[in-house]
């Protein structure tokens, strides 16, 4: 993948950004189902079995053994400088850790390495980093994911915000766990556009006829027409989904929109060939931070979009107890501080803001002023209100898939 198609790649793109997504079987607490789980201890997998869910869980966290390593697949750029937080893990439990920024796109990535689970395998990492949507989904339909074991979460339980322990596409947590999450929202250039922006219809204004930035990620895109029309994503159905595909193609076929992008569209908006775009929030942040552009974000009020990189556990993992171990050392509220202050991404724990509060106060120069704006910046650390706005994405599970694709895909192919 060349370096310009990185740029546009909607999923890859958000990574890459300075520094850098359903629940189709329930299990550990929920409604009885089915899963097939490998009995993974000792040699290496064996074909797997069926069994009643609760008991399968139980029965497979029973059998493993804490091995003193864990091998972490990430994305380029997504943790601390330097490692540190891995070195303090290390320091504290010893386990050691091979961490590897080798996840370039999630379709690459779960293209990769799902015919190597499904063949019964060990992908060669025990704890890995997708973010929710088509491929999260694919992972839980093919029972490619290991159920987590909930007593091994007590910093996730006890700091962890609600709002990401209750998520509508991983009841009760049961697969995963939020790494940092991100909003989609809408940017505006401040040259041209005076009044402050609220409202998704300001996406259809004519007056910004032709200067309009819309996103290439079908999954922000078909949001973001569902809201326009009064639907949450997250309760949509293929026929909401065909109607947000009408009033989207509205505003194209009207001549609003300049264009549909991946990465892109910070560029776009900086240089005033968009003057309003759909937008990623940490982009606007490292944009801000950057280039001094003065970019203004909003949630609007009709709503936006939470996406979160969440950890879980591959299944046939050699090590799921160190992986479970470095999973929750992440709810460390003084560790999430760390990878907050970092990566700039919204963090699950609240207490960690304070934190990165404090080390601004005691920071000088320009670390002072980065870690003040980290620590008090909305774009970080969204409101009540604000989180309030925020959608998931609606359920693509299975067949669904197909039928959202269908629906959104013409408007960015032609």
């Amino acid at each position: 993948m060349t370096d310009e198609e990185r740029r546009d790649d909607p999923v890859l793109a958000r990574g890459m950004t300075r520094p850098r997504r359903r629940d189709v079987l329930r299990l550990g607490g929920l409604a009885a189902a089915g899963l097939a789980l490998a009995a993974c201890s000792g040699g290496g997998p064996s074909p797997p079995r069926v069994v009643h869910a609760q008991n399968a869980v139980a029965r497979f966290w029973a059998a493993q053994k804490r091995h003193g390593h864990v091998n972490f697949a990430n994305w380029p750029l997504y943790i601390d400088t330097g490692h540190k937080t891995l070195q303090e893990f290390t320091a504290t439990t010893g386990i050691t850790v091979s961490y590897a920024e080798v996840i370039q796109s999630a379709p690459g990535w779960v293209s990769k390495v799902s015919p190597i689970i499904r063949a019964g395998e060990a992908i060669g990492y025990d704890l890995m980093v997708v973010t929710n949507g088509f491929w999260f989904s694919q992972l839980l339909t093919g029972s490619e994911l290991i159920p987590l074991d909930q007593s091994m979460l007590p910093n996730f339980r006890k700091y962890a915000s609600a709002k990401f322990q209750h998520r509508s596409f991983d009841p009760g947590n049961t697969y995963s766990v939020p790494w940092a999450s991100g909003t989609t929202g809408i940017a505006w250039n401040p040259k041209f556009i005076q009044t402050p922006v609220t409202s998704l219809r300001e996406l259809w204004n004519p007056a910004y006829k032709g200067r309009v930035g819309m996103m290439a990620d079908i999954q922000d895109l078909g949001n973001f027409g569902l809201l326009k029309l009064g639907i949450n994503p997250e309760t949509s159905t293929a026929r909401d989904w065909q109607a947000a595909a009408k009033t989207l193609t509205q505003q194209r076929d009207a001549g609003l929109v300049r264009g549909y992008y991946g990465q892109s569209y910070i560029d776009q908006l900086t240089s005033g060939n968009t003057w309003i775009s759909m937008a990623w929030s940490g982009d606007i942040f490292q944009q801000n931070l950057s280039s001094g552009s003065g970019l203004k974000f909003v949630i609007p009020d009709e709503g936006g979009t939470l996406w979160t990189d969440n950890m879980m556990i591959p299944r046939y993992a050699q090590n799921p107890v160190d992986a479970m171990m470095l999973m929750d050392w992440y709810y460390r509220p003084e560790i999430a501080a760390q990878l907050t202050e970092s990566i700039n991404y919204i963090s699950a724990i609240p207490a960690a803001q304070p934190i990165i509060a404090r080390d601004a106060a005691k920071a000088t120069g320009s670390t002072r002023q980065l870690l003040h704006q980290v620590a008090t910046s909305e774009l970080v650390w969204p409101s009540p209100a604000d989180y309030k706005r925020l959608h998931n994405y609606p359920d693509v599970s299975g067949k669904l898939q197909a039928a959202f694709e269908s629906a959104f895909n013409p408007l960015i192919s032609g």
